[in-house]
């Protein structure tokens, strides 16, 4: 079957899992690597919780919205240089060091968060932890992906989406865990150097991978690790695809070391898999997909849930929800395909968004007014902006928000009734509480808010089986081995810099044209992602890692995705 396509029908999801039977070396390779993703999940996810008790510590972060999206997005300008570094890593000292070393950053990083006295060395920090997270979301699924058997190659890379999901749920728990504790964000972002620590230990004890380790003339080695990871009947087959492979690679270049970046950019094969790898990754960050995730409390609260504590415990069902999706990936990626897998998430991600854009629409342009009754009865700490507009002016629960320093405290009858517009601080937050009235800050009550809660599950659902782990599976095997390492790089940090774009931008974007406009703009994106994987997103399902490279060459994109391809069998070339 050397060049052919393995099928990898639903026998690919039995025979993935049958591996903790037959072969738990394989299994235990794909999950150490994995916490990798984890690293990245809970990075992800925690921030979102603790952004809300950090505004509660640092009164500068609490007023300045740019404090607010540097403490998420320096985290992200560290991966982009992490994932860049990390490219360079993989082709230089391999795929084990360069986890290694990302898990060491990403401790001290998690270890300067928790001691942080100021929001300037938490920001260091956030810089250290992007470093780490950015090496180990490229590297993560590379190291996975050529350590795995054809057949169920899908499925263990999906094993990393699953623990990137599966770190962002858990960084909800420990936010709710710990929202009484003292220190309360300090515990939560400093639990954080668990996870790398672990790793880190894992990591020493498990080898490079074979096909690195092939690529640098190490060849026992690699046939020793290959003889472990595959059936006695395919070895054999995979070293002499793999001995071919580099062999090429040799003719083309005369070295199998030396990696020319005009070389790269000449490579048809190569050109080709960057445009697919570079736009899916590009196009998973500009559907708003950790918009989601790293202000799922602050987009709860917008849709009129005022506590905290209420707006992380519903934040922890989106993240539930985006776990529960990686699971349904791990299912049907060697089953139906990635192709498929895009689509039916990408029209999902369109309609959802939609959903979400007309209920913010709603919950912004009827919002309670304001009473002047209602304000007066709570004495001088009415808004002064609402007292200098003058008593003919008519204000509701947005145009309250939207003053310098207001708040709205709810009606006590009825949330949607009118209600005062008073100066934001904790003392008034607490005078508004004692008559056991609600408390808003960054949103307004609405009857339509339940809705948005609807808008995000289905977000998250169609998301995370698709748009949420496809990317990194096809880039982990679409570009040739000679490039793999650089190409993978390129494409991380293109997604690190395209998560860093729309995290810095998403709540300016939301004080300037609203939220309702800002999910519009996100759903016409997920049109555009939608062509754009039709036209360039090759289907590799199925096909092993060195034969992709072929597919690649002939541009078989296979456009009409729902049909079903015919495995084919290369034959020998004659001698």
């Amino acid at each position: 079957m050397e060049g052919g396509i393995h099928p990898a029908d639903s026998s690919a999801f039995r025979e993935c899992f049958s591996l903790a039977w037959k072969n738990p070396y394989v299994l235990r390779l794909a999950f150490s690597a994995g916490i990798g993703g984890l690293l990245f999940g809970y990075d992800t996810g925690v921030i979102s919780g603790a952004l809300l008790y950090i505004r509660d510590d640092f009164k500068s972060v609490d007023k300045k919205t740019v404090l607010q999206e540097s403490i998420v997005s320096m985290a992200l300008a560290g991966a982009i240089v992490g994932a860049a570094m990390g490219g360079w890593l993989n082709d230089r000292y391999g795929r084990r060091f360069a986890l290694l070393v990302a898990d060491f950053l990403f401790f001290i990083g998690a270890i300067l968060m928790a001691a942080a006295p100021n929001p300037s060395v938490l920001i260091v920090g956030r810089i250290f932890v992007g470093l780490g997270v950015g090496m180990a979301s490229m590297t993560a699924p590379l190291y996975i992906s050529e350590a795995s058997p054809a057949k169920v190659r899908g499925a263990l890379v999906s094993t990393n989406g699953f623990l990137i999901t599966g770190g962002q749920f858990l960084s909800y728990l420990i936010n709710l865990a710990f929202t009484k504790a003292p220190g309360t964000w300090r515990w939560m972002l400093g639990v954080a150097g668990l996870p790398a620590l672990l790793q880190f230990v894992l990591m020493l004890a498990l080898p490079e991978s074979p096909r690195w380790l092939y690529r640098k003339g190490r060849e026992e080695e690699a046939i020793t690790i290959l003889r472990k990871i595959y059936p006695a009947s395919d070895v054999e087959a995979e070293i002499e695809a793999l001995k071919e492979s580099v062999e090429k690679e040799i003719e083309e270049t005369g070295s199998s070391e030396k990696i020319n970046m005009i070389q790269l950019l000449k490579t048809r094969t190569v050109r080709r898999g960057l445009i697919a790898g570079v736009g899916l990754q590009v196009f998973q960050q500009f559907v708003g997909i950790n918009t989601v995730m790293y202000y799922s409390p602050t987009i709860i609260q917008l849709a009129g849930i005022a506590s905290n504590q209420t707006a992380l415990l519903l934040s922890l069902v989106t993240a539930g929800l985006n776990a529960l999706g990686s699971v349904v990936s791990i299912y049907f990626i060697d089953r139906i395909g990635r192709k498929k897998l895009l689509v039916i998430s990408l029209i999902g991600c369109i309609l959802s968004l939609g959903l979400l854009s007309a209920v913010f629409h709603e919950t912004t342009s009827h919002s309670p007014p304001v009473s002047a009754v209602e304000s007066s009865h709570f004495g001088n700490i009415t808004c002064p902006a609402f007292t200098s507009a003058g008593p003919s002016a008519t204000w509701s629960c947005m145009r309250c928000l939207k003053g310098s320093d207001c708040g709205f405290c709810a009606s006590q009858t009825d949330k949607l009734l009118p209600g005062a517009c008073l100066v934001e601080n904790k003392i008034v937050k607490d005078t508004c509480h004692g008559e056991g009235r609600l408390w808003y800050t960054r949103g307004c009550p609405s009857q339509y808010g339940w809705l948005a809660l609807v808008g995000l599950a289905l977000y998250i659902i169609f998301f995370s089986p698709g748009m949420g782990t496809v990317p990194w599976i096809v880039n982990s095997e679409i570009y040739p081995l000679r490039f793999r390492g650089v190409c993978g790089g390129i494409a991380a940090t293109s997604n690190w810099i395209s998560n860093l774009i729309v995290a810095q931008s998403f709540l300016s974007l939301t004080e300037a044209i609203g939220t309702s406009w800002t999910f519009l703009g996100f759903g016409v994106i997920s049109v555009v992602a939608l062509l754009f994987v039709i036209i360039f997103v090759p289907e590799t399902k199925g096909l092993p890692i060195e034969d992709v490279e072929k597919m690649l060459e002939e541009r078989v994109f296979q456009l009409k995705f729902w049909k079903k391809r015919t495995p084919v069998v290369k034959k020998s070339a004659p001698v």
